[in-house]
């Protein structure tokens, strides 16, 4: 523990993403410039009943009805979580995207730090994503700048490029060469993610996702739907830009299960390599993290669709379930040396820009 404090903090990030399956937790030992150590990991479900709450609360700001209960929700599994873990510094809580409405409303993230700090003893950093929203930024991707950490990390020759699939896409590109993350990365939501698929599971079968993509293998592409998906304005527009769990999708609703689920996977793909077009430079690999590269059907698609090497993030010898928490581990950090945690390449803000707010326990 003596030496890790010398070079790097030892920070717990948590994440809990759109396709709301629960909360990642990862510890990381950096400094917010380079990542000393990969750390332990923890997953926390959350039960059925809980993702009810969640999900009722969807689409609404802090004040409306139910946004309580989900952060009550929020807050005691984060809490559980962290309580698994020892000899923590500080925490990185992202909480849980409830609205997120850049040029309108904002962004709204239930759960509090303030509450995590009292009840952990713990410095909490969280409320990432205001601070760049104020100063005309989307508020999002924010593990953008991690990418870049990971790539250094890995002694990876850029440029290059990681995907997450979770509920959401997104895609960040990245030149290791390039010290400075702020001036090496050019990142944005590409299109829908796998939160249409695993709703529609949920929806038609009562089930949370399509186990390794089985069903959608099984089902045909409605083309004419996914030529309309792809002429969605959306993925047209110069990025920075970002989306929510209201991503443009294909209409299924005509379509029976496996056919609806083929092609809601191509419309993962389609939003993936139109994404390419707006890079500067072609990537030498597509790197791919989140829950969506258990989709055997997803990921063969893309990997079609690619001119470049497509792979789960896992043949660097990362874990591709935890690259966002350990993210808001490494953001922690920085947020705590008050350096930059988004730029205008990654969330369109005017300047670069480090977010976050800080909590401390009062005892």
């Amino acid at each position: 523990m003596a030496r890790d404090k010398q070079v790097g903090q030892r920070i717990l990030g948590l994440m809990s993403g759109t396709s709301l399956d629960g909360v990642d937790a990862a510890v990381l030992v950096t400094d917010g410039i380079d990542i000393v150590k990969f750390g332990e990991t923890a997953f926390r479900p959350y039960t059925a009943a809980e993702r009810a709450v969640l999900r009722a609360a969807l689409g609404r700001w802090p004040g409306d009805t139910g946004v309580a209960e989900a952060a009550e929700v929020v807050e005691t599994a984060h809490a559980e979580i962290i309580s698994r873990f020892e000899r923590i510094d500080m925490v990185g809580f992202h909480g849980q995207t409830l609205a997120h409405d850049p040029g309108g409303r904002g962004t709204h993230q239930a759960g509090s730090g303030d509450v995590l700090a009292e009840v952990t003893g713990l410095t909490v950093v969280w409320d990432f994503r205001s601070s760049d929203m104020r100063m005309g930024g989307q508020g999002a991707p924010l593990a953008p700048f991690y990418h870049h950490a990971l790539a250094r990390n890995r002694g990876l020759e850029g440029p290059v490029a990681f995907l997450n699939l979770g509920g959401v896409a997104n895609l960040t590109w990245v030149d290791p060469g390039i010290p400075a993350p702020e001036h090496a990365c050019l990142a944005f939501d590409c299109g829908p993610g796998m939160a249409p698929m695993n709703d529609l599971m949920q929806a038609r079968r009562g089930a949370p996702h399509d186990e390794g993509g089985a069903l959608a293998a099984q089902g045909s592409v409605a083309q004419a739907a996914l030529e309309r998906f792809a002429a969605h304005g959306y993925f047209r527009r110069i990025p920075p830009k970002s989306l929510d769990r209201a991503a443009p999708v294909p209409d299924v609703a005509g379509l029976n299960d496996a056919d609806a689920l083929a092609t809601l996977a191509a419309a993962v793909a389609t939003g993936v390599t139109l994404g390419f077009e707006h890079f500067p430079q072609a990537p030498r690999l597509l790197l791919v993290s989140g829950g969506g590269r258990h989709n055997a059907t997803v990921m063969a698609m893309i990997a079609a669709a690619c001119d470049c090497p497509v792979a789960p993030v896992e043949v660097q010898g990362l874990d591709g379930d935890m690259i966002e928490a350990q993210a808001f581990a490494w953001l922690a950090a920085r947020v705590a040396r008050g350096l930059p945690t988004s730029a205008p390449g990654t969330t369109g803000v005017a300047a670069p820009v480090g977010g976050g707010r800080v909590s401390r326990p009062s005892a």
